[in-house]
């Protein structure tokens, strides 16, 4: 085993690898640019090495200046981590030359298969089924256009270099086409520096299903079951989960042992990935591409096979022999993992900048019937830049099977609580309550097709009226006992009895107040509930048990009532008296300001290009210019048919959110 590696990425995979490192006894080295330098990944470590300014491709991505921080410190290795140069064989070459270990597989497997468009041609020559498509590459918009035309509508624009979602689109016509494909190929270049390109055939309501594989330099080579990805949105993975729940045994094993072929083929010696696009009609699937490195959903399958794929890539790696038989793996209960991205949902997931206020992760261990895991590289006072990945947490959960695995992650994410900036938590907690995911019944298309119209909120159930009603009533009756005791009003010590009307949104609820320590009796629309809490001025999370059953809501005191978050549900919670309950009912609405004229920043980034002039007519839903953040190009476009009026940026201006780009007569 080696005595210490260094670890050539940032963030949370950074933080990953060093756990193991730590508990294997290897020290470890991480490199940073300015925008990490008071990180996690950082602090972990036992020494750490400064590479340059926040851009990757001044950073990160720069090979002389990895192999040179390896040589000031004496690492024997580099793991990679996933993204920036994990899957770039030039790098693992290098390495070679210089005498450093790659933990990772050898420059020919990466060459092979980590390239798009070989790996597809690879996989044809074994005879492995694959997605129809253009495997040359595509010089120009105008061939791209021609291709498309000739495979049909709708494709999908994928650079071969790309990963995590990165340099992708659909397009589903010419225009879309002309519109996408120098977007990918701007986004490959920044995030890969490399832009080639190719097209295929996109298929209309697949399944995602991996393999995950891992192999030895002694020709040895095992499968590590299937992890389903299918919940994504601009093709980039959300939830993951294992097993599958569309998989039988025959079909698991088949493709489990496909999957192994192929890496055999390649002499693969390391953790790696062979992707499927499969149909949840009839199970059959076809070939992707194969991720030459760990992947970012590798902890659904460390949860149910209890193996640690880090562990294993370094022992492979120092020339181990895999210990691991087919035979030995079995699959134990069921995994969940949920992405936490910096973006806001409630606006098409668009990425959020800044400082992280409050961050208070759920804590690991055992959670009502189900055990929780959180792999993240961010604190509270953390900032999240604008150079890196929108994903700052990963949480995981496993249980006994399917159903107690998402109803511990739905709990979890009850926990979960961010302040200072945007996060998916309402989303991906809204879905976990949804009824066509909680069936199995997904595909690739699942987020557009049960939110089409964007992510607005869920409307509060039954029972989530009632734990909100129930919180805002005990958080105003502590508040009002405490302003009581401060003003001298209070008569006696105890029990104090308060009849209210809570409003929740355009509902309204009496409530009959009995409040004790860490306890009350809540009448409630004329029924009573018995909660037990430890809840205390000050705290942002509400946990108690309400008539015996564990709940958690995120609170907020605001100026006028209280801000409550339960999974998808986002509500102000005003508690009075009956009378000025009735006086509240009477206030006229605020009338919300037309935007429609305004072409706004959704986030802060950096303008890329303005694509409009002066007097210029535009269409509804035509682009008006391009704002890059966290490595995404984001098309921004007309909400209405208008003449420009005004432009107040230009392309290489840095712009905030809600700035005003461009103005419509």
């Amino acid at each position: 085993m080696f005595k210490k590696i260094l670890i050539a990425n940032r963030g949370e995979i950074a933080v990953r690898v060093i756990k193991t490192c730590k508990r294997l006894g290897v020290k470890t080295v991480v490199v940073y640019s300015d925008a990490d330098a008071a990180s996690m990944a950082v602090e972990m470590a036992d020494e750490a090495v400064h590479i340059g300014p926040p851009p990757a491709s001044e950073s990160y991505l720069v090979m002389d200046k990895i192999i040179d921080a390896v040589k000031q410190t004496g690492a024997e290795a580099i793991h990679p981590g996933f993204g920036f140069l994990s899957e770039n064989p030039e790098f693992a070459r290098r390495l070679e030359k210089e005498g450093i270990t790659f933990i990772g597989p050898n420059p020919h497997a990466i060459e092979a298969m980590g390239d798009k468009i070989s790996s597809k041609n690879l996989a044809a020559e074994a005879g492995v089924s694959t997605v129809p498509g253009h495997m040359g590459l595509i010089e120009d918009t105008e061939e791209a256009v021609k291709v498309s035309n000739d495979v049909g509508y709708p494709v999908m624009i994928k650079a071969s270099a790309g990963g995590g979602g990165k340099g992708i689109r659909v397009a589903y016509n010419d225009k879309e086409v002309q519109e996408g494909f120098p977007a990918v190929k701007a986004e490959a270049k920044s995030s890969f520096g490399d832009d080639r390109i190719f097209i295929e055939k996109f298929i209309e309501s697949p399944r995602h299903i991996e393999i995950q594989v891992m192999g030895d330099k002694h020709g040895n080579c095992v499968y590590l079951f299937e992890r389903e990805c299918s919940i994504q949105r601009r093709n980039q993975k959300v939830i993951e989960e294992a097993p599958s729940p569309l998989l039988d045994e025959a079909t698991r094993k088949k493709m489990g042992e496909q999957a192994v072929a192929l890496a055999k083929a390649v002499n693969y010696d390391s953790a790696g990935t062979v992707e499927f696009v499969a149909s949840g009609v009839d199970k059959s699937f076809y070939f992707l591409e194969m991720n030459t490195r760990l992947q970012v959903e590798h902890p659904v399958t460390e949860m149910i096979t209890g193996v640690d794929l880090v562990e294993q890539m370094l022992r492979v790696a120092a020339g181990e022999k895999l210990a691991i038989k087919q035979s030995d793996l079995k699959i134990n209960g069921w995994a969940v993992e949920s992405r936490v991205y910096a973006e806001d949902p409630y606006r098409k997931f668009l990425p959020s900048i800044g400082r992280l206020k409050r961050f208070h992760p759920p804590e690991e261990g055992k959670l009502n019937e189900g055990t929780v895991r959180m792999d993240s590289g961010v604190r509270e006072g953390d900032e999240i830049s604008m150079f890196y990945d929108p994903m700052i947490a990963k949480l995981v959960t496993h249980g006994k099977d399917r159903d107690t695995a998402l109803d511990t992650q739905a709990a979890a994410l009850d926990r979960f609580h961010i302040e200072g900036i945007q996060d998916n938590i309402p989303f991906v907690a809204a879905v976990m309550d949804e009824e066509r995911f909680r069936s199995g019944d997904i595909t690739t298309k699942y987020i557009p097709e049960q939110f089409p119209e964007g992510f607005n909120g869920t409307e509060p159930t039954d029972y989530q009226t009632l734990i909100l009603t129930v919180a805002a009533a005990y958080v105003h009756g502590v508040f009002a006992r405490r302003a009581e005791q401060i003003s001298g009003r209070m008569s006696e010590p105890g029990a104090q009895r308060k009849d209210w009307v809570v409003i929740l949104g355009d509902t309204h609820h009496e409530i009959e107040l009995d409040l004790g320590d860490h306890e009350a009796t809540i009448r409630v629309d004329d029924k009573n509930h018995t909660l037990v809490t430890n809840w205390r001025p000050g705290t942002h999370l509400f946990e108690g048990r309400l008539d015996g059953e564990p709940f958690a809501v995120k609170f907020a005191d605001k100026t006028e009532g209280y801000v409550f978050r339960h999974r998808g549900v986002a509500v102000t919670a005003l508690v009075c008296t009956p009378l000025t309950a009735s006086l509240h009912a009477r206030l006229p609405e605020k009338p919300k300001p037309d935007t429609s004229k305004l072409i706004i920043s959704p986030m802060p980034g950096l303008v890329v290009s303005v694509d409009v002039e002066l007097g210029m007519e535009v269409e509804e839903g035509e682009a008006v210019c391009i704002v890059e953040a966290m490595k995404m190009q984001n098309i921004i476009r007309a909400e209405a048919t208008g003449k420009v009026k005004t432009i107040n940026v230009g392309a290489g201006d840095s712009v905030a959110a809600d700035e005003v780009m461009v103005e419509f007569e």
